[in-house]
């Protein structure tokens, strides 16, 4: 029986990729391996986060890092680092924050759901600029002046949202936070692939830069990767780890946290309940070092071969949509497949969507773009058998 099944929950086809709400991305079983391994075995999480911190340094050209709980807990605990730093008050004291400075500055057009991580902390954001271009009312979107003009005294960090269309550029965000001695803290959870990003970001100056490791990394779909200078990482660190111990025992990697930086031990800090096991720290270092060298690219052909077999046997069924193949430049990008549906034979989008969810199996497909038509075929946690399923299924519906 499935493992699912035994506890009464049904198996379903994800065709939407990595997200969190169908469980991450798939992992390998070097991966795998690696958890289970690390699971027969007891460490120092200080000592093993300590040599995460030197690898993901390594693949990051960043001074220190840091495995999180996600990328979301990685902006929680940056956070939390640029708020307090090494002040173990403040530590103590956080999320209230009030008798400090707490603000974040961040471009309004950058907002979303997640800076909730953000805020977590005890961290206020303060909104600058507009996007007109959306709103249909002018040219312009944030400006570089913008966030130098919203400084003040209370202003403790800037936050920023990379995508590869972000503007004004990290470079200019960061040159702003450089001139005022404000640090800057980077969500950039999937902006891998390409691989060069791990470096390209960090590389503009930025103080922190957030990833996923559930994601294109493909670890456990509950890590996250926290990287930059190492007296900040020295701080996350201290906040979320389990500080249960006598003063005068406790001796943590000097590279990885700074004990001439504060006097005493702090208790258990703000990032306690993201806390992340040994299995997950060995697992996603595993997948990253995986990532960096390129193992996942030759897979890329397969899920094209799964795409065009896919849009073929709609062809044949002759059914109301029309398949188009997405293929990106770059080889380490995998390949997508849109299908734009006739509403008019076969209901709207978003009814098509739902009898998917609804039928045996469940089927799970991108639905992004369901207001104009288009179901998104992800086919990162397909495998061939559950490819030719889909087309299957797909078929029925769309007939």
């Amino acid at each position: 029986m499935n493992i699912y099944r035994k506890w009464g929950v049904e198996p379903i086809i994800n065709a939407c990729g990595s997200v969190t709400r169908l469980g991450g991305a798939p992992m390998s079983s070097e991966v795998l391996d690696s958890f289970c391994e690390a699971a027969s075995e007891w460490v120092s999480l200080e000592q093993l986060q300590a040599a995460a911190s030197r690898k993901i340094a390594e693949h990051t050209g960043t001074e220190a890092g840091l495995v999180t709980s996600g990328s979301a807990g990685a902006l929680t605990l940056g956070a939390a680092a640029i708020l307090a730093g090494h002040d173990l008050r403040r530590m103590e004291q956080l999320p209230h924050c009030e008798h400090f400075p707490h603000e974040f500055i961040i471009a309004r057009e950058q907002r979303s759901g997640y800076d909730h991580a953000v805020r977590a902390s005890g961290a206020r954001l303060v909104e600058v600029g507009f996007n007109e271009i959306v709103s249909n009312a002018g040219v312009r979107r944030t400006e570089q002046w913008e966030y130098a003009a919203a400084i003040t005294e209370n202003t403790a960090g800037i936050v920023y949202v990379h995508a590869e269309d972000s503007l004004p550029a990290l470079k200019d965000v960061v040159e702003v936070g450089n001139q005022h001695g404000i640090p800057v803290l980077v969500d950039a959870a999937g902006e891998v692939p390409p691989r060069s990003n791990l470096k390209a970001i960090a590389a503009t100056g930025a103080d922190l830069v957030s990833f996923s490791g559930g994601k294109a990394i493909r670890g456990p779909q509950s890590t996250g990767l926290l990287c930059g200078t190492r007296e900040l990482i020295s701080s996350a660190a201290l906040q979320m780890l389990d500080m249960d111990d006598h003063s005068q025992l406790w001796q943590p990697p000097a590279d990885f946290i700074d004990t001439t930086l504060f006097q005493g031990l702090p208790r258990h800090g703000i990032g306690r309940a993201l806390k992340v096991s040994k299995e997950e720290i060995v697992a996603v270092l595993t997948a990253l070092d995986l990532f960096v060298s390129g193992a996942y690219d030759a897979q890329n052909l397969e899920f094209r071969s799964w795409l065009e077999m896919i849009g073929e046997e709609l062809e044949l069924a002759n059914v109301n949509a029309t398949c188009y193949l997405i293929v990106p430049e770059s080889s380490e990008r995998w390949p997508q497949l849109e299908i734009q549906i006739d509403e008019s034979a076969v209901g709207t989008a978003f009814e098509v969507c739902q009898k998917l969810r609804q039928g045996s199996p469940p089927v799970y497909v991108g639905h992004a773009r369901l207001h104009e038509g288009l179901l998104t075929i992800n086919p990162l946690c397909l495998t061939a058998d559950y490819a030719r399923i889909l087309a299957k299924r797909l078929c029925e519906v769309l007939k």
